[in-house]
C-alpha cells in the first residue's frame, strides 16, 4: 500500500460509509500509520496505537476539535464542542463544572421516563407494523427517543423537538463530493447555538429543575460556567449524544437481525437482561456509531518507522480499533457471547480523561428500549435491502431501517 494513495482511505467516500471495515483491515495490516496527502491527515488504526493516542492528550491534543472537516478544525472548536475540544487544566475545569449538573443521579432518575417513552414509541411502532406489515425503526423510535430524552433533560419544549432533531441531523450529514461541513450543516449549527443561547438566557432569569438550569447554577470552588460554555455543552449533547444513541439503536437491530440464531436466543427469555446487555456491548464493539476522532499533533511523533510532524491532523479510528485481530477473537464476527475481558477493551466511548460523559446514558437508553422490545415481541426481521445509511465522516448508522416486528406468541 502506498500511504499517499487516497483511494485506500477516504472518509468522505459514500462507498466507504457502506462498509469501512475491509479498508480498516488493510490499514492495520499494511499502513498502521497512514497518510492521506489530498486531505493532509494521518490515521492510526491499530488498537494499541488508538488507545495510546487517546490516553496522551499532551502529544495528541484536542485543542483544534475532534472533527476531520476543515471548517470545524480551529482553536475555537471548544465553543461548539465544549470540553471535547480542550486539554489539561481547561478540560478538567470545564468537565468538573459540567459534571456538577450532569450527575450520575440525574441520569439514573431518567430511567422511568425512558421506560415511558419506550412504551409510547413501541406502541406506535406496533400499530404501524400491524397496518403496513413493517415499520421504520429509525423514524418510529430510534430517531425520536434519544432526542426526547436529551430534550427533556435540557428543558426543550415538546413543540420544538422535531425541529431541533432536524437541525442536529443536518449538522452531521455530509453531502456526496463535499469534503467539509455542507452549507446546510453550518446554517443548522448556527441555528442550534442561537436556540440554546435563548434557553440559557431564559434560565438565568427563571431557573427550573432541568439540566440547563443545573448547568447555569453549577459551581465548583467558586467557579461557574459562562453562558457560551453552557451553550457549547448543550450543543455537544444534542449532536453527539442524540446522534450516537440513535445510531447505536439502529446498528443493534441491524446486526442482531442478521444473525437469526442469536436473535432467537435473546428473545427466548424476555426476563433475562444479561443477553440484552451483551447484545448492546457487542454492537458497540462490532459497529460503533462513533467511528473516528481527530487530534492535533503537538510535537513530532515517531510511529511505525515514520515521523508525524508537529502541527499535523491525525485521526484515531475507533471503528478499526474495535475490529483489531490483535485484541479481539474473530473480530469480524458478531457474537453476543464474546468474552467480557474482550468487551472491556472496546474504544467506542474513548478512554482516559476524555472518556465519554454520556456513556452511561447511552447504555441506559439502549438497555431500556431493547429490553422492552424483547418483552413485547417474539423477534423481528430487518429488511436490510431497503435500509438507507447516514453519510457522515464521524458517525455510522442508518437514516432508514425498515423491519417487521413479530407480535408475542407468533
Amino acid at each position: 500500500m502506498t500511504s499517499t494513495t487516497t483511494e485506500i482511505f477516504d472518509p468522505y467516500d459514500y462507498d466507504f460509509h457502506e462498509d469501512p471495515y475491509p479498508v480498516y483491515a488493510r490499514l492495520r495490516d499494511e499502513a498502521p500509520l497512514y497518510y492521506n496527502a489530498t486531505d493532509d491527515f494521518w490515521a492510526l488504526s491499530r488498537h494499541a496505537d488508538v488507545h495510546a493516542a487517546l490516553k496522551d492528550d499532551v502529544t495528541f491534543s484536542n485543542r483544534m476539535g475532534v472533527s476531520l472537516d476543515a471548517s470545524a478544525w480551529n482553536s475555537d472548536a471548544h465553543r461548539v464542542m465544549s470540553f471535547l475540544a480542550l486539554d489539561g487544566k481547561e478540560q478538567t475545569r470545564l468537565r468538573k463544572l459540567v459534571s456538577a449538573g450532569f450527575t450520575p443521579r440525574r441520569v439514573r432518575e431518567l430511567a422511568p421516563r425512558i421506560q415511558a417513552l419506550s412504551d409510547h414509541y413501541l406502541d406506535a411502532l406496533a400499530t404501524v407494523c400491524a397496518e403496513q406489515g413493517e415499520a421504520d425503526w429509525i423514524a418510529e423510535l430510534a430517531g425520536k427517543l434519544p432526542m426526547d430524552v436529551i430534550s427533556e433533560m435540557m428543558g426543550v419544549p415538546v413543540p420544538d423537538r422535531d425541529e431541533v432533531r432536524r437541525l442536529a441531523d443536518l449538522v452531521v450529514h455530509r453531502e456526496d463530493g463535499v469534503r467539509d461541513v455542507p452549507e446546510a450543516g453550518m446554517t443548522a449549527a448556527l441555528e442550534l447555538i442561537g436556540y440554546y443561547a435563548e434557553m440559557v438566557t431564559l434560565r438565568r432569569g427563571r431557573p427550573s429543575d432541568d439540566l440547563t438550569s443545573a448547568l447555569v447554577e453549577a459551581e465548583v470552588d467558586g467557579d461557574r460556567l459562562l453562558d457560551h460554555e453552557v451553550i457549547a455543552f448543550l450543543f455537544l449533547m444534542v449532536v453527539a449524544g442524540n446522534e450516537t444513541t440513535t445510531k447505536l439503536l439502529g446498528n443493534a437491530l441491524h446486526h442482531l437481525g442478521a444473525h437469526p440464531a442469536q436473535l432467537a436466543e435473546v428473545f427466548a427469555d424476555p426476563e433475562n437482561p444479561t443477553l440484552v446487555s451483551a447484545w448492546i456491548e457487542e454492537t458497540l464493539r462490532h459497529d460503533t456509531s462513533s467511528q473516528m476522532l481527530a487530534r492535533y499533533v503537538a510535537e513530532d511523533v515517531e510511529l511505525h518507522g515514520r515521523t508525524v510532524p508537529a502541527g499535523s491532523k491525525l485521526l484515531v479510528l475507533l471503528g478499526s480499533a474495535n475490529r483489531d485481530e490483535r485484541v479481539f477473537t474473530a473480530p469480524d464476527v458478531f457474537d453476543i457471547h464474546r468474552p467480557a475481558d474482550e468487551l472491556g477493551k472496546i474504544m467506542s466511548f474513548g478512554v482516559g480523561r476524555h472518556f465519554c460523559l454520556g456513556a452511561n446514558l447511552a447504555r441506559l437508553e439502549a438497555r431500556v428500549v431493547l429490553a422492552e422490545l424483547v418483552r413485547r415481541t417474539s423477534g423481528f426481521v430487518v429488511h436490510a435491502d431497503r435500509a438507507v445509511r447516514v453519510h457522515s465522516t464521524s458517525v455510522r448508522g442508518f437514516a432508514e431501517l425498515p423491519a417487521t416486528f413479530v407480535p408475542m406468541g407468533r
